[in-house]
């Protein structure tokens, strides 16, 4: 299936928010069935972009919850809302292990999403971290 860029992004971040989700509640699941099922398509037919930044947030999500929480002040990682969480493991994810992306074309996509997805002025929150992050 043909996509934009933007419409595999947010389809990638909402297959991690799942991920975390499912994390959170100790059930396992298959990354590979779960990219299969939110997209209706075989796993070998997903665009490249969506099963790469997937697998590598979920492949290295106690890195990368490590490393936002350095950034974090007075607040705890769990604290953070399932969705800022997959924008922030996205962001970071595509940044450190997918192609290099100017940092601020990342950094856009993260505050469009979180303005999207999230409550009025959390995209501020996204930026500042992912300012430190990246």
């Amino acid at each position: 299936m043909l996509m934009t860029r933007n419409k595999a992004q947010n389809i990638a971040m909402i297959i991690i928010y799942q991920c975390l989700c499912y994390d959170e509640m100790n059930l396992k699941y298959d990354i590979k069935e779960l990219i299969s099922d939110n997209l209706e398509e075989p796993f070998d037919e997903v665009d490249l972009y969506i099963k790469r930044v997937v697998v590598s947030a979920i492949a290295h999500k106690e890195e990368i919850k490590e490393n936002i929480t350095k950034y974090l002040r007075d607040w705890s990682f769990n604290r953070l809302s399932k969705i800022m969480q997959a924008i922030l493991f996205l962001a970071y994810a595509h940044y450190h292990y997918i192609e290099k992306t100017d940092r601020k074309i990342i950094i856009n996509v993260a505050i469009k999403q979180a303005k999207t997805f999230l409550d009025k002025n959390n995209y501020r929150f996204v930026n500042g971290i992912l300012e430190n992050l990246l």
